[in-house]
């Protein structure tokens, strides 16, 4: 345990969020996600759910504001309903974090498994509603003047 480090944050994913470059994603999957099947680096985060992750993530990361979507979620597939409390649960700590996040970009289900397969990591997750799936880009970590 750190000081100032969410509990949820394991030695393996600060090793990965310290590694992870400006523009680099990270996919916090839900508990279905096949990440294994997706990319190499998996880190494993069983029983936490997204909104618990995005909290421990985003105090120690800020979202790329260069691009137009630094959040990304699956869209629903024809005949499935969404579940529009999900990814307000999600906005919610965005916006305690990160309040000028543009809106959630919606990607087609086959898009979102290419866009896993390029991304620095996959955390699995404890998340069971569906179509909890998302990808957070990493932005520029401003300097602290004087270091």
């Amino acid at each position: 345990m750190l000081i100032g480090i969410d509990p949820v944050i394991s030695p393996e994913l600060l090793d990965v969020l310290f590694r992870m470059g400006h523009g680099d994603e990270i996919v916090l999957g839900d508990a279905f996600f096949p990440g294994d099947s997706f990319n190499p680096r998996v880190i494993r985060a069983d029983g936490i759910t997204i909104p618990r992750l995005l909290d421990g993530i985003l105090s120690l990361i800020n979202l790329d504001k260069y691009v137009s979507y630094p959040v990304v979620m699956m869209d629903v597939t024809a005949g499935d309903r969404l579940d529009p409390e999900v990814e307000g649960s999600y906005r919610a700590v965005i916006e305690k974090h990160w309040p000028d996040t543009p809106p959630v970009e919606r990607m087609e289900r086959f898009a979102f498994y290419e866009r896993c397969k390029r991304a620095f990591a996959v955390v699995m997750t404890g998340e069971t509603r569906t179509y909890g799936n998302v990808i957070l880009k990493k932005g520029v970590i401003p300097l602290v003047k004087g270091m």
